[in-house]
């Protein structure tokens, strides 16, 4: 057996399936490409669901990290320690909010954004205790804890998870009226991805954002995005909400916001907000910890530049203009915003999976979302003789 498949063999005699992997093991990254234990190069067009905006191996994260390791690591929340309030206060300042409760993972950041929103609703809004119901979009992707997957209609994340946890109700992404319908004097919070990922990078229509956000003010109802995917950097704006000149209540923030070296997530929203906490009524052992701070920190000065934002706009533009000519045929349709694209297979060609092995194949990593989609998304910082040979190499394929 090659080195390879002992090592494929091995994680999947010792490990639960509940993922469904590239045949690849990667050793080592830097920047854009990562090599595998055999020493073959691939060219990573994933990013880790764009929790590697900043490129594998970043020498001011990397540097970071080393040098808070050797200072302090975890305090526990039992205590306060010095990066905590700058992580804190940058963040909140990059959001233009006013307040931060940090976490570890993505789920977690929105199981916090559901209980402070249903708590909001209970002690500032006057909502009957146990009555309040958060409105979602069909289609969503936001976890996959107990409760997440209680409000998705994605089959494959929630059977056989039940019984599921009640007050959320869904409605189709895109829909003004049906949102509008919805809405009860017991509605807390509206919960939405600005561009949903998992479900293929879908872009709501042009007005949808705007509209939610009227409504919501309207109806002293929370908007709460979840850029845990969208943000940081990802669609050519520090947010997607930017595009449609939407600023919401609460932003959920996750994945890039570690650098791809630490687990970092948070909540940020207003002090009318999240000051409905109180001491004990929630909390996290590692979230806000000194090194996850560290870290941040530096990601958050990167995005301070506007550099990143800058090139996943022009790299989007080049990258989606690339991808539009190959619809037709192969390609059904492409969509997406900044360095962020779905691209829809012609089925007769073959499953997203199989695409996607053939794109290992040719040196280039993505991955498969809903049977016949494939999903873009290169770190932010990779070159445009790359993408370019990524490009050629998804051309090839298709011709194939």
């Amino acid at each position: 057996m090659s080195t390879t498949d002992t090592a494929i063999a091995s994680a999947e005699a010792h490990s639960a399936h509940n993922y469904h992997p590239l045949p690849v093991v990667v050793a080592t990254a830097d920047g854009a490409w990562m090599t595998d234990v055999e020493g073959r190069r691939y060219l990573d067009m994933l990013a880790g669901y764009s929790a590697l905006n900043f490129g594998h191996g970043n020498r001011r994260l990397i540097d970071a990290a080393k040098a808070q390791l050797e200072r302090v690591t975890l305090t526990s929340r039992a205590f306060y320690h010095d990066r905590f309030a700058d992580f804190c206060t940058q963040l909140a300042a990059l959001c233009g909010m006013e307040s931060v409760l940090p976490m570890n993972t993505g789920a977690e950041a929105v199981e916090t954004a559901v209980k402070t929103a249903r708590k909001w609703g209970y002690r500032v809004k006057g909502v009957p205790d146990g009555m309040a119901k958060i409105i979602v979009a069909a289609n969503n992707f936001h976890g996959r804890t107990t409760t997440i997957i209680s409000f998705s209609t994605d089959p494959e994340a929630r059977e056989d998870f039940g019984p599921y946890t009640p007050g959320f109700e869904i409605v189709p992404y895109g829909d003004l009226t049906a949102l509008r319908e919805a809405m009860t004097e017991n509605t807390v919070a509206v919960l939405m991805e600005p561009i949903q990922g998992e479900a293929g990078v879908l872009v709501p229509p042009p007005g949808y954002l705007p509209g939610v956000r009227a409504l919501t003010r309207e109806r002293n109802v929370l908007f709460i995005a979840d850029e845990i995917q969208s943000g940081l950097g990802r669609t050519g704006r520090t947010f997607a909400c930017e595009h449609e000149g939407v600023v919401p209540d609460m932003y959920v923030l996750g994945k890039a916001l570690g650098g791809g070296v630490v687990p970092v997530s948070a909540v940020v929203s207003s002090q009318k907000v999240l000051g409905v906490y109180r001491p004990g009524e929630h909390g996290s052992t590692f979230g806000g910890n000194p090194l996850a701070c560290a870290v941040a920190l530096e990601v958050i000065a990167m995005l301070r530049t506007g550099e990143f934002q800058q090139r996943a706009a022009e790299l989007g533009e080049h990258l989606h203009q690339e991808l539009g000519l190959m619809v037709g045929g192969a390609v059904e349709e492409v969509r997406g915003r900044g360095l962020w694209a779905g691209v829809d297979i012609a089925p007769a060609l073959g499953t997203g999976r199989e695409i996607s092995e053939k794109l290992m194949d040719r040196g280039v990593l993505v991955k498969d979302t809903h049977g016949s989609t494939i999903r873009i998304a290169p770190p932010l910082m990779i070159s445009k003789e790359d993408l370019d040979w990524g490009l050629e190499q998804i051309r090839a394929v298709l011709r194939g």
